[in-house]
């Protein structure tokens, strides 16, 4: 079983408007919701490839229900904590003239409900895999992820790890099986300006010398690299269209190559399947369809 943890899920609530003016009412021309958080869109997008998992992760109040009942179907099992007090987020995306953006903080999540979490985790078995996707909010601890691979720890699991900074560095202590930085996450991790593909390849290495197994580099309109845990390169070039949506891409294209994996692919395949999922939901108002990821995968050959 795949298990997708978000801890601060969220409803986006996406307003088109012709022009936004500061100060006044503006009208919208159109509206849509989409039900959001990294571990919810690899989720949503492992369904459209056919393939079981389980949501964790915190819901709180009338958004929090919201959340649970629209991701819920015959391949994501709903299995989040119900915090006591508060509301899940939503958040605000103005796209007009410019695109603006209001992320909401979210419930606060309290000791004993962090600890919910962790006992759930004792149920994974050898062979699973979990997805730690995006940031920790402010209410939790720095180190929960830590926390949560530390209670992992001794399991033959599969480790994924989508996240930045010092999230993603203080994971890598525990062999993840995939992480994903992109090209600007490799600057600020290394301190250093990442450009040519040597570049890449090298600080890839340095990750995988701190314990990744697989680097995955999504380099938006250059496509997507792969360092394998064998130190086989691997490149995937991207389609040309319009790009409507980059909101959760990165996610589909994790999604994309865990499925590959759980399906027995090699990597190579695992790439191609990641990108066309990530190109998939580039190229949508919403997140990857299966029949958009079928076309793509055509076009990449």
């Amino acid at each position: 079983m795949i298990y997708t943890v978000t801890l601060n899920p969220s409803i986006d609530y996406i307003v088109r408007l012709d022009k936004f003016v500061n100060g006044i009412t503006n009208r919208t021309t159109s509206e849509e919701y989409y039900f959001g958080g990294k571990g919810i869109n690899v989720s949503c997008v492992l369904a459209e490839l056919d393939i079981d998992s389980t949501a964790f992760g915190f819901t709180a109040g009338f958004t929090g229900e919201a959340i649970e009942n629209g991701i819920r179907n015959d391949r994501i099992l709903t299995d989040f904590i119900r915090l006591r007090s508060g509301v899940s987020r939503v958040n605000v995306k103005i796209k007009a003239d410019a695109e603006t953006e209001i992320n909401a903080q979210g419930p606060h999540i309290e000791d004993d409900e962090l600890q919910r979490l962790m006992i759930k985790l004792d149920r994974l078995k050898d062979g699973d895999t979990i997805v730690l996707a995006g940031s920790v909010p402010n209410t939790l601890p720095d180190d929960t992820y830590e926390r949560i691979l530390k209670r992992l720890e001794g399991k033959n699991i599969r480790i994924v790890v989508d996240a930045t900074k010092k999230l993603l560095v203080n994971s890598l202590k525990y062999k993840p099986f995939l992480i994903k930085p992109n090209r600007q996450e490799l600057s600020e991790i290394f301190s250093a300006e990442v450009k040519t593909r040597e570049d890449i390849v090298k600080y890839a290495l340095k990750l995988q010398e701190m314990g990744a197994r697989n680097v995955l580099i999504s380099l938006g309109g250059e496509g997507a690299m792969l360092v394998d845990e064998y130190g086989n390169q691997h490149t995937c070039g991207v389609l040309k269209e319009k790009v409507i949506n980059t909101v959760g891409s990165g996610d589909s294209m994790v999604a994309g190559f865990i499925a590959a994996c759980e399906k027995g692919g090699d990597y190579e395949y695992a790439l191609k399947l990641g990108s066309a999922c990530g190109n998939a939901t580039a190229f949508s108002s919403g997140l990857a369809t299966k029949e958009k990821i079928a076309e793509l995968m055509k076009k990449l050959g």
